[in-house]
């Protein structure tokens, strides 16, 4: 025991101003660690960031204040650091490589957030699913469709498809076609969608609701019409005008047409013009003879020749030009 003692005693005696600047050390630096992750939360709170953006951000910024953190103290213990930025360093690339497709969700979160794409309880469209959203976090997106699934969507799809978002406005405007019969009155068909659209409390009477003919389809006359509610009252508004204009229409007699074909039994004689002359005989299309097509290309080989001769005969009849003419002094010369 005295032995133990005495190099207990030994080594406080011997590191005293280690241990004292160790322990300021740990003191200070988790004052500061706290001090830091304080100032950085009440700057946020002061911004229009959303809160779990504000909330990521804290915490990536408290654990890089930890790490430095612990990096310093081990410093001042006497331990090399080198080796342990380096190791981190490896272990960070090795679990982001892991976790590529993570990473890409939480940067595509990041995005999201930051552009306020949309938020909680908007109804979005992406690709073939929608849904009300539930909950928007750093690597995914919940939704929950109106058969009460739930869905959750990997940021990145998001990200990287086109979105739908149909709870961006206070107000939605609902559209409808009804294909009616043609021999429908066109004007008491348009009253009749009107009535049964301002008699409905949760749609606008301003815009006013809207019906005009549109198109002549094959089997019915359609007619488009559309009124505005509240985002949160659009399906509500959409059934209640369906169900009361199919009703309207069986109580005012107009009918919705099915697909129809017109048959009808002809009596009369059908004549077809015609023309009356024979077929005309066959007359064969005059080719040259193979062998005629040969003479014919050596004659115009040999003709070539002896045009290429002639012109080679009267370029050596030129008279020979002097290799250094001397040119001329004056105009005399």
């Amino acid at each position: 025991m005295n032995e133990i003692w005495t190099t207990v005693k030994d080594f406080f005696s011997d590191n005293v101003w280690n241990i004292v600047k160790f322990f300021a050390t740990l003191i200070i630096g988790i004052l500061v660690v706290k001090i830091l992750t304080a100032v950085v939360r009440k700057v946020f709170s002061r911004t229009k960031m959303e809160p779990v953006a504000q909330s990521f951000l804290i915490t990536v910024v408290r654990f890089v204040l930890w790490l430095v953190f612990i990096i310093v103290l081990l410093s001042v213990v006497g331990v090399q650091v080198t080796g342990i930025i380096t190791a981190v360093s490896a272990a960070i690339l090795a679990v982001g490589m892991a976790l590529q497709d993570n990473i890409s969700n939480i940067a595509s979160g990041i995005v999201i957030v930051a552009h306020k794409m949309f938020k909680k309880g908007d109804y979005i469209i992406v690709g073939d699913k929608e849904g009300n959203i539930v909950e928007i976090n750093f690597v995914f997106t919940t939704l929950f469709t109106p058969d009460n699934k739930k869905i959750t969507i990997p940021n990145s799809t998001i990200v990287n498809s086109a979105v739908v978002n149909a709870g961006a406005n206070p107000k939605r405007r609902v559209n409808f076609t009804f294909p009616v019969a043609y021999e429908s009155d066109v004007e008491e068909v348009r009253n009749i969608v009107l009535d049964v659209m301002n008699s409905n409390g949760k749609i606008y009477l301003d815009p006013a609701p809207f019906c005009k003919l549109k198109e002549f389809g094959d089997n019915s006359i359609n007619f488009f019409a559309n009124c505005w509610c509240d985002s949160e009252d659009y399906w509500d508004v959409y059934y209640y005008v369906v169900e009361k204009v199919f009703n309207e229409f069986k109580r005012n007699g107009i009918t919705i047409p099915f697909a129809q074909v017109e048959v009808r039994d002809r009596t009369d004689v059908v004549e077809m013009p015609f023309d009356k002359s024979p077929l005309p005989s066959r007359v064969e299309k005059e080719r040259p003879d193979p062998e005629n097509r040969i003479e014919e290309i050596k004659h115009r080989y040999e003709e070539t020749k002896r045009r290429l001769s002639r012109k080679k005969k009267a370029k050596d009849d030129l008279p020979e030009m002097p290799d250094d003419p001397v040119a001329p002094t004056s105009l005399d010369d």
